[in-house]
């Protein structure tokens, strides 16, 4: 939550600027004041990483990576700072803020690690009829990327393209989400402790003009996170300079429960995935297609389990608050939406929506086309299908617009029911592992988005390949000259006949 307000500048003669508040979303309570980053200072801190860029690419990837292990330790040391930051500007428990940060400190190690195998020089065949050159690729920095991140896992989701970016050889303007600007400057600060002699990792503040205004800078890519519909408006935004964007958006993810299941392990799987983080989360469950052999017992099963899911703000919640206040209203209107059109609340309700908190809702008999089932919920709930077989689910979690995750709970057919799910991650017995390994790509299709994070696919994100020919020795048979001769392309002729002539 933010307040927005206007206050004299501290140093110099640079008139009054506009400031806002990061607020506790469960208190109101001011967590930190932010500038208004205007146009001008968005530019201004592009030319600063521009200059920054050429130094950190000069480090090469055992310079970076010495310095990426140090922020490291930095971030282990201070875990604990960083995730009471994350609980104030998010209202998330405090084991939910350490577990992102956990999992982007095991992130940050492997991008240190692998950084060179992915992105080094690499040799090429060049085939027969260049076989007189040396071909290689190598990947080459993009130079200044900019990063727009969500505030549902401030440091996790943007330090998932912040960290790839510069272990590529990139500098990084990030824009946090005006919700949760303190958890941003924090990790630009952290690193600059590590890194004092050029800002490589620069935060500008403020709302959607902020970052409209950083895609507009001359950046070489945009890694944006966040919903569908702004990320129409970073792509048009882009187009006017042709910026490359990578878009994490939203998603609508379903989980399948087949009836060799471990039913035990896919209700907690199911409740914890729907449920964590408030349900505040791209990857979440929001929907589950049960065997019609194991529904009741399935369904029996969550609502034990997710009865005793508590919302609060203290210490022993299990979730806590929506941390952007318009959302509670999308979550009321989905629920309202499912029980008018003869779904029935096995938990929850439209009463389990407050003014800061929701508790968590199972909703059964929901009709597949209605908002619950169609929309991104991003709230504590679960919609739960009966299904004849697998084949039925597949065909029902796939008709969805979003693409992002999904989870399998199956034995004898899991690793195919993985295959066929229409999304750019699935999780087979677990739920969301997919985000904990590094080396795998994260990402989705349709209005999820496209492009990847983490992985040798998100390092080549913020890369551009090179590839160089080299010619060795003069070729028995020179093409490329204007002295080309008849004999010359005749003999060619006949080569290529005999390389690809041959019938199949």
């Amino acid at each position: 939550m933010t307040t927005v307000h206007a206050e004299s500048a501290a140093t110099g003669d640079t008139a009054a600027r506009d400031t806002f508040d990061s607020l506790d979303p469960a208190t109101d309570e001011v967590v930190g004041t932010y500038p208004i980053n205007t146009a001008e200072d968005v530019t201004a801190a592009v030319e600063r990483a521009r200059t920054a860029a050429a130094w950190w690419a000069g480090l090469g990837f055992d310079g970076r990576a010495e310095r990426l292990r140090r922020w490291k330790g930095v971030l282990t040391r201070r875990s604990a700072q960083l995730a009471e930051l994350v609980h104030a500007e998010t209202g998330k428990p405090h084991g939910d803020a350490m577990l992102e940060i956990v999992l982007a400190i095991d992130h940050a190690a492997w991008v240190a690690r692998n950084a060179r195998k992915v992105l080094g020089r690499k040799r090429r065949s060049p085939g027969l009829l260049m076989a007189n050159h040396a071909a290689t690729v190598e990947f080459q920095p993009l130079g200044v990327v900019g990063v727009i991140g969500p505030w549902n896992y401030p440091v996790f989701t943007p330090m998932g393209s912040i960290l790839y970016a510069l272990a590529a050889g990139n500098t990084v303007v990030f824009k946090p989400s005006e919700y949760t600007p303190g958890v941003g400057a924090w990790l630009a600060e952290s690193l600059a402790e590590v890194v004092p002699e050029h800002p490589v990792l620069q935060v500008v503040t403020g709302f959607g003009e902020t970052g409209a205004a950083l895609c507009r800078s001359g950046v070489d890519k945009i890694a944006f996170t966040g919903s569908a519909a702004t990320g129409r408006k970073i792509m048009a935004a882009c187009a006017e300079t042709l910026t490359p964007v990578l878009i994490e958006a939203g998603g609508k993810d379903a989980l399948l429960v087949d009836q060799d299941a471990d039913l035990a392990a896919a209700a907690d799987a199911a409740v914890w995935g729907g449920m964590s983080n408030a349900g505040q989360t791209c990857v979440g469950v929001e929907r589950v297609y049960v065997h019609e052999k194991v529904y009741d017992e399935f369904v029996a099963k969550v609502v034990d389990i997710a009865g005793s899911v508590r919302a609060g703000d203290d210490p022993d919640a299990d979730i806590g608050p929506i941390t952007m206040p318009g959302q509670l209203a999308i979550i009321r209107r989905h629920i309202a939406d499912a029980l008018a059109r003869g779904g029935r609340a096995l938990l929850g309700g439209e009463d389990a929506v407050g003014e800061r908190f929701a508790r968590p809702t199972v909703l059964v008999d929901v009709p597949e086309d209605s908002a619950a089932v169609r929309e991104e919920t991003f709230g504590p709930t679960l919609t739960i299908a009966r299904v004849r077989d697998m084949d039925e689910a597949v065909d029902k979690a796939n008709a969805t617009r979003y693409g992002l995750g999904a989870t399998v709970f199956a034995k004898a057919r899991a690793m195919e029911l993985a295959s066929r799910l229409r999304s750019g991650m699935t999780a087979v017995n677990s739920v969301i592992s997919f985000a904990g390994i590094p080396s795998l790509p994260f990402g989705g299709m349709g209005d999820s988005g496209f492009g990847r994070i983490h992985g040798p696919e998100g390092l080549k994100e913020f890369a551009r390949p090179k590839a160089i020919a080299r010619q060795r020795l003069r070729a028995p048979l020179t093409l490329t000259t204007f002295s080309r001769t008849a004999k010359t392309d005749a003999t060619l002729a006949k080569l290529i006949t005999l390389l690809h002539g041959r019938r199949s």
